[in-house]
């Protein structure tokens, strides 16, 4: 009876999945699953192609099928999808919908479920990826725009503008007191006359009236010399 539905099964795919669905051997084939993934915010995101391995095990339908999730051969990497780190837990997705259907043929909705699976993981890739690159975005312009409004001001910070703006006018009013007390300190100093030179001397007539008065001072000496 399980060989039965196999065959049949296996027939309908065929209708359903002409271009993409090749067969291993009796018990096994391939199908070609080709993720639609919508594009998001314009962005142009790449679809992978992947190849669902099934194999009937001899009860199918009444156990589940053998199932395996490769890449095509020399495929590139798809950009947002890790199939030896994915494989595992896009084929467990799998499981609630393989208890669901057993007794009956299940390929077909479990290739449609594993196909929305795919693509919905890739979404959420890409727009992790986005949602890093606009935190990103945000935060340079933040950085920008303070460069612009400065910090922001509140009582604290203003508070301690206002006591540091204090403290400098105090020290300014301190070294200007200093500054005019050193003044008035050379101010009262005592003035050194000026000595003027020989021919400044000559110049003012100062030269011939110390020799007159010299020559004055030792005639009366003599004077008073003889009169004693």
């Amino acid at each position: 009876m399980g060989r039965e539905e196999q065959i049949e099964e296996r027939e309908v795919l065929d209708s359903i999945f002409p271009d993409e669905i090749i067969d291993i051997d009796e018990k096994s084939y391939r199908i070609t699953i080709n993720p639609d993934v919508p594009q998001k915010d314009g962005e142009d995101v790449e679809s992978p192609t992947l190849l669902l391995t099934i194999t009937y095990p001899p009860s199918y339908p009444d156990e589940p099928p053998i199932l395996d999730l490769t890449l095509p051969p020399n495929a590139p990497k798809p950009p947002h999808l890790d199939i030896s780190a994915d494989r595992g837990p896009l084929l467990s997705s799998l499981t609630s919908t393989i208890e669901e259907n057993l007794g009956m043929a299940m390929i077909f909705t479990l290739v449609t479920v594993l196909r929305e699976n795919i693509e919905s993981l890739i979404l959420e890739r890409v727009a992790s990826i986005q949602a890093a690159k606009d935190r990103i975005a945000e935060e340079a312009e933040a950085q920008e725009n303070a460069k612009f409004h400065g910090e922001r001001v509140t009582r604290e910070s203003f508070l301690r503008w206002r006591e540091g703006f204090r403290g400098e006018m105090e020290a300014r009013e301190e070294e200007e007191r200093a500054r005019r007390e050193m003044a008035e300190i050379r101010g009262r100093g005592p003035k050194k006359e000026d000595k003027l030179t020989g021919r400044e001397l000559w110049e003012k007539g100062l030269v011939g009236k110390v020799d007159e008065d010299e020559d004055v001072g030792v005639e009366d000496g003599l004077e008073r010399l003889k009169v004693a």
